[in-house]
């Protein structure tokens, strides 16, 4: 894998495509893309006028039509993602035919989230290769692989390897489908067109909690396989590939192809644009700057703060409860004593998932960050302490009440949703300077999935350590309480905050109810930023 190629398309993929990111399923760290294809609103307005016009929204239409097929494969990956939801319950039930302990089910929940990180990492050198939609074809084979292994698997290890097998076709797959989508969409339909892949990771959550409410996870694990496969022909055949690949490949011909179908423009037009797309790639193609300055960015204001703000929202996120209650979504239903049928229960939660997903980007539109997880971490809070109190409560033998529980789970979902879900996924792109942000922005995606891991992995021992669920939910709703706290006292907004200012606000501020305007703080930030060269000085 080129690393300096990498990393400074990863910059430009990181500034344009923040609201992608969540998680993804978590994710995903979305490797390096080649410069975004200039958009019809950037041709020249000459050269469409001396061409014969073709249907207005023509390249609208296409480009929608190609990002829901490029983002198809996070339907799969949330099939893989909540799979353990359907397995772990009936692999421990009485006359399974695989035997488990405790400690085989948390492996199995978490292993996958474990490797992520490695398939993102194969990604990068990948779609410099292979090429954006080849590499999305290409991530079906090992999750074809896995999901048959699963099927079949005759012990927990086989099972085990299975998992680990989709998690790295999940980094694989999913970060070349957001960069295509990335270089292909025009800027004013890019972050909503992003956001089709986190909701189709949602819809692939409800699909296989629906079908764990009424076939085994065997017959589960077969039909994933249609959720892998059946993407993979309109991606190979319909598609055309990026065209900023094709230009940094130096196919010319073929990016114009793919540009004239992608806008709906006329020859001229598409010409003008590919000869643009051209220069801007001989710009980047120029020796990379030296990459012990750019570390050394990390030591300034502008590096080590978002790099400490980051892990601790991750840490907070992870220890609230989010993916927990999606791995272990029948088991929790049970462990909290609720009276509906915990199956019915698991698909209710899908469905609100799905459902806030279709929300989300309206919210992050026209909402700020600071307030949106606010008010998503006290909601969170305050149902996981109700929540808790009722389970209890029936623990207790408590005969009313039942269906507490339940509707604060399903509350729980739709508040995290509006905040602490995915917006600290979000900001790994908003919060760190152009020069390290491809560096940072995988730094911190590992370290997040790494957490991921090791929360999802420790729920039996959080089980035993805080007495019950009802002791594991009041756990959730005090680091929800502690995470809004963290945020009114250390996150910036960078809602209708341009780059450059989120950079300069780090200079001189740490604590964001008291920080200075960008008057008081424009000089120091100034000064600071001469203390330690940037790449920008590197260049002079």
């Amino acid at each position: 894998m080129d690393v300096s190629a990498s990393s400074l398309h990863l910059n430009q993929l990181a500034e344009e495509a923040g609201a992608a990111v969540a998680a993804v399923a978590p994710g995903s760290a979305p490797a390096a893309p080649a410069p975004a294809a200039p958009s019809d609103a950037d041709a020249d307005a000459k050269g469409d006028a001396e061409q014969p016009k073709r249907p207005r929204h023509l390249g609208t239409r296409r480009q929608v039509l190609a990002a829901v097929v490029a983002a198809s494969f996070h339907l799969a990956v949330g099939v893989a993602l909540a799979f353990s939801a359907v397995l772990i319950p009936q692999i421990e039930a009485p006359g399974s035919d695989i035997q488990v302990t405790p400690s085989d089910s948390s492996w199995l929940a978490s292993a996958l989230v474990l490797v992520v990180p490695v398939g993102a990492l194969l990604a990068g050198g990948a779609m410099e290769w292979l090429g954006r939609l080849n590499t999305v074809a290409a991530a079906a084979l090992p999750c074809a692989a896995g999901w048959v292994l699963i099927a079949t698997a005759p012990d927990v290890t086989s099972i085990l390897v299975g998992r680990l097998l989709t998690g790295v076709a999940a980094g694989l797959g999913t970060s070349a489908g957001v960069v295509y989508i990335t270089e292909v969409a025009k800027p004013e339909l890019r972050g909503s067109l992003i956001s089709i892949c986190p909701s189709l990771a949602s819809l692939g959550m409800l699909l296989v909690y629906g079908e764990g409410a009424v076939v085994g996870w065997r017959a589960a694990a077969w039909s994933s396989l249609a959720y892998v496969l059946l993407p993979v022909l309109p991606v190979l055949l319909w598609l055309p590939e990026s065209p900023s690949w094709l230009v940094a490949k130096g196919r010319t011909e073929d990016a114009e192809r793919a540009l004239a179908w992608l806008t709906g423009k006329q020859a001229a037009a598409v010409k003008q644009q590919v000869a643009s797309m051209v220069k801007s790639q001989d710009v980047r193609a120029a020796p990379a700057n030296n990459m012990r300055l750019r570390l050394r960015t990390f030591l300034q204001p502008c590096g080590y703060k978002p790099l400490l703000i980051l892990f601790g929202l991750f840490l907070i996120q992870q220890f609230s409860g989010i993916y927990i209650t999606l791995f272990y979504a029948v088991n929790f239903f049970k462990d909290v004593g609720s009276s509906l049928d915990p199956r019915l229960a698991t698909v209710l939660v899908g469905a609100a998932r799905f459902t806030m997903s279709l929300c989300n980007t309206g919210l992050l539109k026209r909402f700020g960050r600071r307030p949106l997880c606010m008010v998503s971490g006290l909601g969170m809070a305050a149902c996981m302490a109700v929540s808790g109190y009722f389970t209890l409560h029936l623990r207790n033998g408590g005969e009313h009440g039942a269906w507490v529980p339940v509707a604060c789970v399903l509350l729980y979902v739709c508040t995290s949703m509006i905040g602490f879900l995915n917006i600290p996924w979000t900001m790994t792109a908003e919060l760190f300077p152009t020069e390290i942000r491809g560096i940072a922005h995988g730094i911190v995606i590992s370290v997040a999935h790494l957490i991921m891991f090791g929360a999802v992995w420790s729920y039996r021992s959080l089980l035993l350590i805080f007495g019950g669920p009802h002791g594991v939910q009041w756990f959730f709703a005090a680091n929800s309480l502690f995470g809004t706290v963290f945020v009114w006292l250390f996150l910036p907004e960078t809602h209708k905050v341009s780059l450059n200012d989120i950079q300069d606000y780090f200079f001189t501020n740490t604590i964001y109810i008291t920080k200075k305007k960008k008057k008081q703080y424009e000089n120091s930030a100034q000064n600071m930023a001469h203390s330690l060269p940037l790449m920008g000085s590197a260049k002079a």
